[in-house]
């Protein structure tokens, strides 16, 4: 019988960021964790030795950033599997990581595996909050996948990925996660060297508490699919597992994409869900609660641009078909989103 691991390589943003920190708890504490040798980067030797000893050194922490390409590209090379759960618009950190690949497969014919991180932006349009779209795409239809504009948030490093794969050097497979949600909880977190906010919701809210009041792009009519963080990194596992077991059965490259959706909400319901929250939490009174159009001012003051505002007015509706086919089972829910507004509100209010 075969001693040999599988050395698995990390890319969430050193240390670890919000999905990452998930992945990696649940990879350390894997059935089959004794087997894997897994690596990591981190900003500094004090955050390296945290690391370690949080996890009781199942990761080896290495001391480095996405900015150290050369260190990048000869962790990739020796990677058995690579887990790139950081920036995914940094071209220059892809092309680094598939470079690694292409020369571990050119020395031992091997192809390694990539599972990628994108974003279900690819399929934004420019409804501004004033209807809802009716096109929902499926990770099962690799034509309308092969059909999304070059010039899409995310597209020029996914079509990176996706040559890699037709090259042959390496085995391709990107993780499209919607709107995040729920606060991260884990080893990492809880030590300090994690992240524990996702993107979206965490903007909301800190908009409505700097304007002490909840705010929708438009009307608020747009629709976006969620999906909670443990849900995610069940399916990054769910994914490896699965490759590992029968690799041949499991799609890659153009047939590798797999949105990560348990549910649909309006811009308006989490608007309503972000007042609601700040009444329970004291911020806002109930009679001036209920979310308002964003001026385009406020857009620019809460948001940071009035581009990156309209991004919270888009239509963005997606199906985890190819995801629920492999074996993952979300556990968590639209309501479960709404839950966990107070929640991030609350933590906010403490900071």
């Amino acid at each position: 019988m075969s001693t040999a691991k599988t050395y698995i390589f990390i890319t969430a943003p050193p240390c670890a960021g919000y999905i990452g920190s998930t992945v990696i708890t649940k990879l350390v504490n894997h059935p089959k964790a004794a087997t894997f040798d897994i690596y990591a980067l981190v900003r500094s030797a004090e955050k390296a030795k945290v690391l370690e000893s949080t996890l009781k050194s199942r990761v080896k922490a290495v001391v480095g950033s996405h900015q150290d390409l050369d260190k990048v590209q000869a962790l990739a090379e020796k990677a058995d599997v690579v887990f790139h759960i950081g920036d995914a618009d940094d071209v220059s950190l892809i092309k680094a990581i598939l470079a690694g690949m292409k020369a571990k497969h050119a020395k031992t014919g091997v192809q390694p595996i990539l599972i990628h991180t994108s974003g279900t932006a690819i399929l934004i349009d420019d409804a501004r909050g004033e209807y809802a779209a009716e096109k929902v795409y499926s990770d099962l239809d690799a034509a309308d996948i092969r059909g999304i504009p070059e010039t899409a948030l995310h597209r020029n490093v996914d079509l990176l990925v996706f040559e890699a794969d037709a090259a042959g050097y390496a085995r391709t497979h990107i993780v499209c996660p919607c709107t995040i949600y729920g606060l991260a909880r884990n080893p990492l977190v809880e030590a300090g060297i994690a992240n524990a906010h996702s993107i979206q919701v965490p903007i909301l809210v800190k908009a409505a508490l700097a304007g002490k009041k909840a705010g929708v792009i438009g009307q608020g009519k747009s629709i976006w699919t969620s999906v909670h963080v443990e849900d995610v990194a069940d399916l990054y596992i769910t994914l490896y597992d699965s490759i590992m077991a029968n690799p041949a059965t499991i799609g890659h490259g153009w047939d590798g994409l797999y949105f990560a959706e348990n549910g649909e909400h309006t811009w308006l319901q989490l608007g309503e869900a972000v007042a609601s929250a700040l009444v329970a939490q004291g911020v806002a009174e109930p009679a001036s609660a209920g979310p308002a159009t964003y001026t385009l001012e406020e857009m620019k003051r809460y948001f940071g641009s009035e581009q990156w505002g309209w991004l919270f007015g888009t239509n963005c509706r997606s199906r985890a078909d190819r995801a629920r086919a492999i074996g993952w089972r979300p556990k968590y829910t639209t309501e479960d989103l709404m839950k966990s507004i107070e929640p991030e509100v609350a933590s906010f209010l403490k900071q």
